[in-house]
């Protein structure tokens, strides 16, 4: 086997997916509407291209009873097929039934898992092709499997969903067990069936496990097949599979091979940063033994590039980690977004995206934070994702403070000061299309009572009652205002240290009070309240100094004439004093003796203010519906991810988003909340802890939390069908009655023996369908008969 045996002739360089079955050592390609067909005793590999800067994804698909030498063509084929398409690729090594998120993504619809393999004398369906019989075990809320078993009532059991596909009819009969996510991903699974592989020529009915008494016809169908039903099915399996995360670290290897002898050598261990990575050598990034990533640096030898793979099976054997150990493999500068994650800080060289400046870092670009057209930002929520904007903050604002644990409203002249010792609540109100929105943020003071902090939770929740719950809720942790809460303020948020707003306290005393201005107009400027010390300068920053008598406006070498005007917008809040205008290297003794003397500060420029990493957004499912809280991320997403059973969570770095679905529970939301900061603590890449969470219902979703996906619907909610709805339209009488029909004629052009046709026929249908009266048929010569049976179609 070589790259130049034609094998790669039909390759696509266009978007989309192609898929290869190893088949006596060469690539057989699988047509597309066997995509999501998978024989457990083959190997597949694929190509999903994206059309973009990083051309391809390719994973190899193992299945459980393939043979070792399918495994190693597969392999082979793999890294030629990389080498063939540039070397850009990201590789996977995918194996039966721990598939990862990517892969289970191009099949929205599920996976089905066929007995047998191409050696063996099975092909891939045809469509249009109805000489079939089997039974689809289906697993899985999101990600979805059917697995061929044994066309028996022993295979059954309460908590699943099982298809009876007969070619021109399809069963779906529902464990009472199962829930309505699991029917509902089951309808579609079988609808794709039909489509795909009959030309939507079958007929879909459904039964309900525990009221078979409801449907006597499909009930006649699956008897018929099956033999009469037990009364007592096997109790259900569980979903889930076992968590193979080790608790250890993220830790990164330099492996190399010394004489034959593999060397596992460790770099570092959690958190990453993306300088220890050599384009000389090959690395190996280990995700907790979850997952084993490969990294092959540009001028890494022919040998360790094409070795790869190999090396990371090899190190998995090593660590006597599972089989099923995910594997991926990348060339430098085509990182997967899970890799880049993974760091705490990653830029991309020579990348550019979005609108205005950008500054090449991640998958969005950064935008500066100059003025913008609202209407823009309604028109495109994807520009509105990157601002972290759902407007122009010319909205209506309205304050309040927790005050003895009750809301208390903040008179307006006082609007956008914020004291360390109390806690707020800001509420939001603009329109979007026509439509009232409300955003609801929480802010909480570093030095507020646990009480106040509890009863500011408690205190949104009734507001957010009083609006019919339609406020988008943000946790905000002092420090770490969101730029939309920076905007609504015009340029004159202040964040003091301590103390309190609370009208008639006086706080305490102090001899001189520093404060660091940042920002370059009224939309993304604030000030805060450092230590009154020469430490706390920086020379990239406007710092105001307040005294008893004099307020020095001080400006750092690095800062620009954008920053200095705001600066002098904030002293004219913070101070009625006569303000001084001193230069970094100006400043008179009376400045450094308010500091407490002359000191060192962060004066070197190439060191400041670096770029905030910016990473490509992930989304996780949070659910209980198993019994056990558990988070499942969802790979190339969209809004039909959306489960309206659960809460989602939408990591965008600079925010984290939860999504709470309509009939998700209140266990759930609370688990959410708790899991969303635990995945910001234990985040290996050194995640800020304190990253506002944003909390948003079904059906009031901003701009902000919209433009992460393509193609949003706002409509979604109110004209989806939900899973009585396609159950119904299904279930009509006259659909049952073809489904009866066709079951009979089907099984007796493909499986005669199952039962005597002409027993199950009516005389109408008989007649219509042989163009004989029973009567007439039965008086007629075997030979007879069965040229009648041709011309009908059922000999």
């Amino acid at each position: 086997m070589n790259a130049n045996n034609n094998a790669f002739k039909n390759v696509r360089r266009k978007p989309g997916l192609q898929i290869w079955t190893i088949n006596k050592m060469q690539m057989d390609p699988v047509p597309p509407q066997a995509f999501g067909n998978f024989f457990e005793g083959d190997c597949y590999i694929m190509s999903e291209n994206k059309g973009s800067r990083q051309s391809a994804d390719i994973h190899y698909w193992v299945g459980r009873t393939s043979s070792q030498d399918e495994q190693g063509a597969a392999a082979i084929y793999v890294t030629q097929l990389d080498e063939y398409l540039g070397g850009s690729p990201v590789q996977y090594r995918e194996v039966q039934g721990y598939e990862s998120p990517r892969f289970r993504s191009y099949f929205k619809n599920g996976l089905i898992y066929k007995k047998g393999g191409v050696a063996s004398g099975f092909n891939h369906v045809e469509t249009n092709a109805y000489n079939v019989l089997r039974l689809l075990h289906v697993k899985g809320r999101k990600d979805v499997t059917a697995t061929e078993v044994e066309v028996s009532w022993s295979s059954f059991n309460k908590g699943d969903i099982f298809l009876l596909d007969i070619g021109k009819a399809i069963v779906q009969w529902n464990g009472p067990q199962s829930n309505r996510r699991e029917k509902l991903k089951a309808v579609l699974l079988a609808q794709d069936i039909r489509d795909r592989e009959r030309g939507g020529r079958a007929q879909i009915g459904v039964v309900e496990g525990g009221d078979e008494r409801s449907s006597p016809e499909l009930m006649k169908v699956l008897t018929t097949v099956l033999g009469p039903k037990p009364s007592q099915l096997k109790e259900a399996t569980s979903d889930d599979v076992p968590d193979s995360a080790q608790k250890n670290s993220v830790r990164l290897y330099h492996v190399y091979d010394n004489s034959g002898n593999l060397v596992i050598q460790e770099v570092a261990k959690q958190p990453l940063t993306q300088d220890l990575l050599k384009t000389s050598d090959c690395f190996i990034l280990d995700n907790k033994g979850s997952s084993v990533m490969v990294w092959k640096g540009k001028k890494a030898s022919k040998e360790e590039r094409q070795g790869a793979m190999n090396r990371a099976l090899s190190y998995i054997k090593a660590k006597k980690y599972p089989a099923s150990t995910t594997v991926e493999v990348m060339a430098e500068g085509a990182e997967s977004a899970i890799f880049k994650h993974l760091f705490k800080s990653w830029t991309d060289k020579d990348q550019t995206q979005g609108l205005g400046t950008t500054h090449n870092v991640g998958k969005i670009a950064k935008v500066d934070n100059g003025k913008f057209d609202v209407m823009e930002l309604h028109a495109r929520p994807e520009l509105a994702a990157q601002y972290r904007m759902v407007d122009d903050a010319s909205g209506d604002v309205k304050v309040w403070r927790i005050e003895n644990l009750e809301p208390a409203e903040v008179d307006p002249k006082s609007y956008g000061q914020f004291y360390g010792g109390d806690c707020y609540l800001v509420l939001y109100s603009y329109k979007r299309a026509g439509q009232q929105q409300y955003i609801l943020y929480i802010w909480q003071g570093r030095h507020a009572t646990s009480d106040e902090i509890a009863a500011s939770a408690f205190q949104a929740v009734s507001i957010d009652q009083k609006y019919n719950g339609a406020p988008v809720q943000v946790r905000v942790v002092m420090g770490k205002e969101p730029r939309h809460f920076l905007a609504i303020f015009k340029g004159k948020l202040i964040i003091f240290e301590g103390g309190t707003g609370r009208p008639g306290v006086v706080n305490p005393a102090k001899d001189a009070r520093l404060f660091q201005v940042r920002g370059t107009n009224e939309l993304n400027t604030k000030a805060t309240e450092v230590v009154a010390r020469a430490a706390s300068l920086s020379s990239n920053d406007v710092f105001l100094l307040k005294t008893d008598n004099i307020s020095y406006l001080w400006y750092g070498k690095g800062c620009n004439g954008d920053e200095r005007e705001m600066g002098k917008v904030i002293s004219d809040v913070l101070s009625r004093h006569e303000k001084r205008v001193v230069m970094e290297g100006q400043e008179p003794a009376e400045f450094w003796i308010a500091l407490g003397g002359k000191g060192s500060y962060a004066s070197d420029r190439s060191t400041l203010q670096q770029e905030e990493p910016l990473h490509s957004p992930r989304l996780f499912e949070c659910s209980n519906q198993t019994g056990r809280f558990k988070i499942t991320e969802v790979d190339d997403f969209a809004q039909c991810d959306l489960d309206e059973d659960d809460v989602m969570l939408l990591d965008t770095w600079e925010e984290l988003f939860l999504w709470i679905g309509n009939s998700s529970y209140e266990y759930e939301t609370k688990e959410a909340l708790n899991s969303a900061r635990d995945y910001l603590r234990t985040h290996p890449a050194g995640r800020d802890p304190d990253t506002p969470i944003i909390f948003v219902k079904q059906g009031y979703e901003p701009p902000t939390f919209t433009g992460w996906f393509n193609a949003w619907d706002p409509h979604k909610w109110s004209g989806g069908n939900s899973y009585e709805e396609m159950k119904n339209k299904l279930s009509d009488s006259s659909s049952i009655s073809q489904i009866t029909l066709v079951t009979e004629v089907s099984l007796t052009v493909s499986h005669p023996l199952f039962f005597d046709w002409q027993d199950y026929l009516s005389d109408q249908d008989f007649e219509n369908l042989l163009g004989s009266t029973r009567a007439d048929f039965q008086r007629l010569p075997k030979w007879r008969q069965n040229d009648l049976k041709k011309k009908a179609g059922i000999f």
